[in-house]
């Protein structure tokens, strides 16, 4: 598990370091109308923070708690994720991964296997959430090297 921590708790620096240098024409360019920006990914990490954190004390400090979905795509929509400041976004995601992190590293060995129950997914493992949620962000990181690719190659 420790390991897995590691991964968690370095994944704001990821993602630091996969926006750092661009500017905000490139911050805000889509590569499609459907896509999302950078900016709008970065503002994403940061909601999806505030979610993920909820579902996981909720795992830890409860018996069995529902794991409510949403629509993240609703979210960028009706938040205006286009008009907020992702430098805000970006320092609540940094807040929220440093202020958790210990709470990860303090939990005993059975605590990885407490489950909740996800909106779309069932039954889930706390080990399993840190996973997804570990992966995530460098899903989206993934996504943010492919926008700045498109956005080097549009002429």
């Amino acid at each position: 598990m420790e390991q897995l921590i590691a991964d968690y708790a370095r994944g704001y620096d990821a993602v630091v370091r996969a926006i750092e240098g661009l500017d905000d024409e490139a911050l805000s360019f889509k590569p499609s109308p459907l896509a999302w920006s950078i900016k709008e990914i970065v503002i994403h990490l940061a909601d999806t923070e505030v979610v993920v954190i909820h579902r996981m004390k909720s795992v830890i400090a409860e018996i069995k708690p529902p794991l409510p979905a949403f629509d993240q795509d609703a979210w960028a929509d009706r938040l205006h994720y286009r008009e907020q400041d992702y430098r805000q976004h970006l320092a609540l995601f940094k807040m929220l991964r440093e202020s958790f992190v210990p709470v990860l590293r303090r939990l005993k060995e059975e605590d990885w296997e407490r489950t909740g129950v996800h909106g779309e997914k069932g039954e889930v493992t706390l080990k399993e959430l840190l996973r997804s949620y570990t992966e995530h962000v460098f899903v989206h990181i993934r996504q943010i090297e492919r926008n700045k690719a498109a956005y080097a190659a549009r002429s």
